[in-house]
C-alpha cells in the first residue's frame, strides 16, 4: 500500500511541471484567441469590400466604354479617390446563376485547369461558409510583359434573393508570407455579380468590377490597356470551359 501510494504522488506534477502545464494551455488559448481574431478580420475585410462594391456598381455616371467585344462584352472604366482607375465588364453568359456561382467560388482551386493565366490557385483558409483566404500565381508566358504575379486575397460571397456577389481584396496572411522570385500583387476590389437574365433564367447577367495594383516598373498606361484585355481573356476561356461542361 505504501509503495502504491508513493508511485501515486510520484507520477503527480510537481508545482513546476503544474505550472508549465498551466502556461501550455494558457498559450493554446491566446493562439485560438489569435485566430479568431484573424477569422474575423478576414470576414470583416470581405464584407468591407462588398459594402465598396456595392457603391461603385450604384453609380450610374462618370462610365467611359474602354472596349466592346464581338459577344457582347462591353468594358466601361471610371476613376475613383481611393481606388484609381476600376475597370467595369458587362456581359451575358448561357448557364444558369449555380452553375457560375459553383465554377467561380466552390471550385476555385481547379480555375488554372481551364484559365491558362493561372499556374496555382490555392485556398489557404475557409472561414465559414461564404468567406475564403487565398493564394494565386499567375501563368509565365514568352512575351508576357507584366511577368509572374502573386495574390494574397480574401474572397467573400453574398447572396441576395437570386443574385450573388462573389468579391475579393488584397490581405496579408501569415500562411503565405512574400515569395522568393515573385512579385506581391494586389487585388484592390474584385466584384463579379451573378444575375439571371430576365425573362430566361438559363442565362446570367455578369457584371465584373476590377481594379489592381500590379506593382513592379510597369506603366499605368499599359496596365490600362492589358486589366481590360484580362477580362475579356477570361471570358473567353470561361465560355470555352462551360460549353466543354455542357457537352460532357
Amino acid at each position: 500500500m505504501e509503495a502504491t501510494s508513493a508511485a501515486h504522488f510520484s507520477s503527480l506534477p510537481t508545482p513546476s511541471r503544474r505550472l508549465s502545464q498551466i502556461r501550455q494551455r494558457k498559450k493554446k488559448t491566446q493562439d485560438e484567441m489569435f485566430s479568431e481574431i484573424m477569422e474575423l478580420s478576414y470576414v470583416n475585410q470581405g464584407e468591407a469590400a462588398l459594402h465598396e462594391a456595392l457603391g461603385i456598381l450604384q453609380q450610374q455616371n462618370g462610365w467611359q466604354t474602354e472596349t466592346y467585344q464581338g459577344k457582347g462584352e462591353l468594358v466601361l472604366s471610371t476613376v475613383l479617390p481611393r481606388l484609381g482607375k476600376v475597370f467595369r465588364m458587362e456581359t451575358v453568359l448561357d448557364v444558369p446563376v449555380d452553375q457560375l456561382y459553383y465554377e467561380l467560388f466552390e471550385k476555385l482551386e481547379q480555375m488554372p485547369e481551364w484559365n491558362p493565366t493561372l499556374s496555382r490557385v490555392k485556398i489557404l483558409q475557409r472561414i465559414g461558409k461564404d468567406t475564403l483566404l487565398t493564394h494565386e500565381i499567375t501563368a509565365q508566358h514568352p512575351g508576357n510583359l507584366i511577368g509572374q504575379r502573386d495574390f494574397v486575397s480574401v474572397r467573400h460571397c453574398w447572396k441576395k434573393e437570386t443574385t450573388v456577389y462573389l468579391v475579393g481584396t488584397a490581405t496579408h496572411s501569415e500562411f503565405m508570407p512574400m515569395q522568393k522570385g515573385q512579385v506581391r500583387a494586389e487585388s484592390g476590389l474584385s466584384c463579379i455579380v451573378l444575375q439571371p437574365l430576365e425573362g430566361d433564367q438559363r442565362q446570367t447577367r455578369f457584371t465584373w468590377l476590377l481594379c489592381m495594383d500590379l506593382k513592379g516598373w510597369i506603366p499605368k498606361s499599359i496596365i490600362n490597356r492589358l486589366l481590360p484585355q484580362s477580362q475579356a481573356d477570361f471570358i473567353r476561356y470561361l465560355r470555352r470551359h462551360l460549353s466543354t461542361t455542357a457537352h460532357l
